[in-house]
């Protein structure tokens, strides 16, 4: 026991990684391929995990506000990072621009908010508090976005020619793309509703389980998992919307014309 936790013993951890195994042998025999890509995700999770969990434990116990805003830049770039690599398009300068400075915005917005006024946390910098709660905004920020970036660029591929028939009769580029942008913007915040949809019900959530098995009551933990849930959607609401909204004008030139070939 551990602060009242159960300690999971090292051999105990190793037997965990059976279900990779179970993984790795059932695309095997199916032929579907990608072993490489699971042992790779798997290797990846476990040394960024050790990493994270040695150098937390250093930031906790020096709590600074240097390192809780080092720690949210570096997790704000490797987000971007990622949303990159899940676009499955080439885009633009501008439309990278834009996804860069929607992410940050929005998140920013989302975390100052979150700890400032819903936990009123003190010092606002609490390491053992900000960075976990950064994490799982910015973490689900970063897959609201990927989805609408994907939906985005697809609803102005899949309707380029009732876009350019729009601007050809005079309507202006955002009503011309109004129900792509709007389609794209609720496909990005759907995963997140869903979510909630079956909260409590279907399945315990993150936060919640890891504070009872921390030793929280209940009814805290309940407070805690429904704060983090309003801040995540508040968190994707911001950035896929300003993503959006200025991601949908990079597609056209100042001549008002499509891009997008």
């Amino acid at each position: 026991m551990e602060n009242g936790m159960v300690n999971i013993q090292l051999i105990s951890l190793v037997f965990a990684y059976i279900f990779v195994f179970i993984l790795l042998l059932i695309v095997k025999k199916k032929k579907i391929g990608h072993e490489q890509e699971i042992i790779l995700a798997s290797v990846r999770m476990t040394i960024q995990l050790v990493a994270v969990g040695y150098l937390l434990k250093y930031v906790f116990a020096n709590q600074s506000p240097f390192y809780s805003i080092l720690i949210l830049l570096v997790m704000e770039i490797f987000a971007i990072y990622n949303i990159y690599g899940r676009i499955d398009a080439e885009i633009s300068l501008d439309f990278k621009k834009t996804i860069a400075v929607s992410m940050f915005a929005g998140t920013s917005i989302s975390i100052l908010f979150f700890v400032l006024i819903v936990i009123g946390l003190e010092p606002w910098f609490r390491s053992d508090y900000f960075i976990p709660l950064s994490g799982m905004l910015i973490g689900n920020s970063m897959t609201g976005i990927s989805l609408g970036v994907n939906h985005l660029i697809g609803g102005f591929r899949d309707n380029k020619r009732l876009i350019e028939n729009y601007l050809m009769l005079g309507a202006e580029p955002m009503y011309a793309v109004e129900k792509i942008s709007n389609r794209a913007f609720y496909n990005a915040v759907l995963p997140t509703i869903n979510s909630m949809m079956g909260m409590g019900i279907v399945f315990l959530p993150g936060m919640m389980t890891g504070q009872i098995l921390a030793g929280a009551s209940p009814v805290t933990a309940i407070k805690y998992q429904i704060a983090i849930m309003m801040g995540i959607l508040g968190s994707v609401t911001l950035t896929v919307f300003f993503m959006v909204n200025r991601g949908s004008k990079t597609f056209f030139n100042k001549r008002k014309q499509l891009k997008i070939k």
